[in-house]
């Protein structure tokens, strides 16, 4: 068995990169997605490759699954069981607004009614000690309604579980005797045991609500794969950017949520080791979504929580901002103003130049008319663009808007430019990071198209595009270790701290995870554990994660100073400020453990060379049709240099080098785009 092969099953389409060992060659390519059946474009994909499946060593793939039913509600028929008396908590949420000024502002509408919350008796207190025994006749009930209303999923989730979580096991036990494999059952404090009831429940609910649908996703493609002579576990990638197998991924669903983007992520981690720079912003723009994250010294910025679709969630989760921009994104007129998605024209029927029945003005179609996209080398030439449908759509909405198609064409790049610089900044200059110290690198099948422009809106002066861009996301998956995360509640103060608990606490945990990672397959070599402790000043509501080093003595009398001083500087660089020798808290400890796996080659063992043939033909820059270069990537070996403006075609993308800007290939044969950036362009 000599291949390694990842896939990213994305909304518009599905991308494979395979490694084969012997000959070391890194391939890469796409299929439209089958919406109706994903499982099929996947194998159409990998058929592509003409791969024998017993030749595979290693799969992993990021999957959508949960996260489509959560973004389209149609997920599980959930029932929350909770301790009597705080059925409401759920409801009630929390009395925050997220758009303080916005007066149409509404909170999301619940995934579970209040008439599906059923109470029962039982109860612990805040010091984790039984006050009420459990009424395991009442769970029988609740049972019992389950089976009679059809409900697919129970989220148990009592009071203080995460503290002692016996009255939760032994509600399941219940409820699992009763209701078999056919119903889902989810215990809140093995999905989360952390405190914040709300949160808690939120995060039990959310993998309820979409666990069955993964669940039979998971199901039929290891069924299909074990048919066609796959013998190898199949992987996939986790909301964390980390791998587990996907039996491990059937009882945690939850931790597949973000699985598809997550990957670029990664694979960014690698390019900015590979080049050395520390801090990079990575944009993943696909046909139906633009997807933004960062990585800051090397390392992904990985968040202990999160939210999705309004709902919070308790797990560790790339940071990544979503909006609708994409190249299938659908242009329309709203009065006499233009607007750029977040409706996309998806997979089927496509941007109208895919020639599928789409007659609405896409992105893609406007690139088209822009002259940006060659309609014969698209895809690699597996798709051949319809022009003349792409121009007929654009001339209808500029007849609506009375604009000139050109003049339309260019606006609709704009505006989705635009949209995409803002999601950047809410990463960034919302968060008081300066763009302008970041590298942009741009992936996705129409990431390497806009880059450039949306560098320049904010700032940012080099843009790099990976080798196969519109397929990083599954070569960044080739690019990760296997990751399990665990976490212990452990309140305590500088002054009560008991250095000698904590040490035991974090020797459990790191048993834990390493028992885990050998579940995974991961050999004692390629296993290694970290450790961290949410801190807080006193008085704090939220917490910050300070990394407890293996240099570290837990037990040594300095420790509380060692670890305070590094909250003070994660502080500051946080917030701007801290307050060196004020009173902290100690909340909850997270142990991570970490497994090596095989990777392909990141070096490409390029040589330099000279360029070879290109053509060139009229493009429109800024209203302006200009001569412009035209090369196919394949044509530019290594420390070849180009002045834009030009646009390199390959195989999963279409890199737009605009006027004013020059191209080179590096020794690892990517392109860096280098800007004539101007200063003082990006807001602070």
């Amino acid at each position: 068995m000599t291949f390694r092969v990842a896939m990213d099953i994305g909304g518009t389409f599905t991308d494979v990169v395979t490694y084969d060992g012997t000959t070391r060659q890194v391939r890469a390519g796409k299929v439209l997605t089958t919406p109706d059946d994903l499982a099929r474009g996947v194998f159409e994909a990998l058929e592509g490759f003409q791969i024998p499946f017993d030749e595979i060593e290693f799969f992993v793939h990021g999957t959508t699954q949960g996260l489509n039913a959560l973004l389209e509600r149609r997920g599980a028929n959930v029932l929350i069981m909770t301790t009597r008396g705080i059925g409401d908590v759920y409801q009630i949420a929390r009395g925050n607004r997220a758009r303080l000024f916005d007066l149409h502002y509404r909170k999301p509408a619940p995934l579970v009614e209040r008439s599906a919350i059923a109470e029962v008796g039982g109860r612990f207190d805040a010091a984790g000690n039984e006050l009420e025994e459990l009424d395991e006749d009442a769970i029988r009930l609740v049972a019992k309604r389950v089976r009679a209303e059809g409900f697919d999923a129970v989220a148990v989730c009592f009071l203080f579980a995460y503290l002692d979580g016996e009255h939760e096991r032994r509600a399941g036990r219940i409820l699992r005797e009763e209701l078999g494999d056919e119903v889902l059952v989810v215990l809140s404090h093995e999905v989360a045991p952390e405190w914040r009831e709300y949160e808690r429940t939120s995060t039990a609910v959310m993998e309820a609500y979409t666990g069955p649908s993964v669940h039979r996703y998971l199901d039929k493609i290891e069924a299909r794969f074990t048919d066609k002579g796959l013998h190898v576990p199949v992987h996939v990638m986790q909301s964390s950017g980390g791998l587990v197998n996907a039996d491990f991924a059937r009882q945690h669903p939850l931790q597949t949520l973000l699985s598809g983007p997550v990957g670029g992520t990664m694979g960014g981690v690698a390019v900015s080791k590979l080049l050395d720079r520390p801090n990079v912003i990575c944009v993943d723009m696909g046909g139906t979504s633009f997807d933004v994250s960062l990585v800051m010294d090397h390392e992904a910025d990985v968040s202990q929580d999160g939210k999705a679709e309004g709902f919070p969630l308790l797990m560790p989760l790339v940071n990544l901002h979503t909006i609708g921009a994409g190249g299938g994104s659908l242009a329309y007129a709203e009065g006499n103003a233009l607007r750029v998605g977040p409706e996309s024209a998806g997979a089927v029927p496509g941007p109208a130049c895919y020639g599928r029945g789409g007659t609405r003005a896409t992105v893609t179609d406007a690139n088209c008319v822009l002259g940006r996209v060659d309609p014969n080398s698209f895809a690699g030439g597996g798709m051949s663009l319809d022009l003349d449908a792409a121009q007929r759509a654009v001339a209808g909405l500029a007849d609506e808007l009375g604009m000139d198609p050109i003049e339309l064409a260019s606006g609709i790049c704009d505006v989705g430019n635009a949209k995409m610089a803002q999601a950047i900044r809410t990463l960034t200059v919302e968060h008081g990071r300066e763009p302008g110290q970041f590298a942009l690198l741009a992936f996705g099948g129409a990431g390497p198209m806009h880059a450039a422009f949306i560098a320049r809106e904010i700032g940012v002066t080099e843009v790099v595009v990976p080798r196969f861009p519109g397929a990083f996301s599954a070569w960044g998956m080739l690019e990760s270790d296997v990751r399990r995360d665990f976490t212990m509640q452990f309140f305590a103060t500088n002054d009560s701290l008991d250095t000698r608990a904590l040490a035991t606490a974090l020797e459990t945990l790191r048993g834990q995870a390493v028992e885990a990672l050998t579940e995974q397959g991961i050999r004692d070599e390629n296993r290694f554990v970290t450790h961290g402790i949410d801190m807080r000043y006193e008085s704090q509501d939220y917490t910050l994660t300070v990394p407890i080093l293996d240099t570290d003595d837990v037990t040594g009398s300095d420790f509380v100073e060692v670890i305070q001083q590094r909250f003070a500087e994660a502080h500051h660089k946080r917030y701007g400020h801290s307050t060196p020798g004020a009173p902290v808290q100690f909340v909850t400890i997270r142990t991570t453990g970490h497994g090596r796996v095989d990777r392909a080659p990141t070096e490409t063992g390029a040589t330099a060379g000279e360029a070879l043939e290109s053509t060139v033909r009229e493009v429109v820059f800024d209203g302006r049709a200009l001569p412009t270069t035209i090369v196919a990537r394949s044509a530019l070996p290594v420390g070849a240099r180009l002045a834009g403006p030009a646009i390199v075609h390959e195989e999963t993308a279409t890199t737009v080098v605009p006027p004013d800007a020059e191209l080179r290939v590096d020794d690892n044969a990517f392109l860096i785009i280098d800007l004539d950036a101007q200063p003082g362009t990006e807001d602070a």
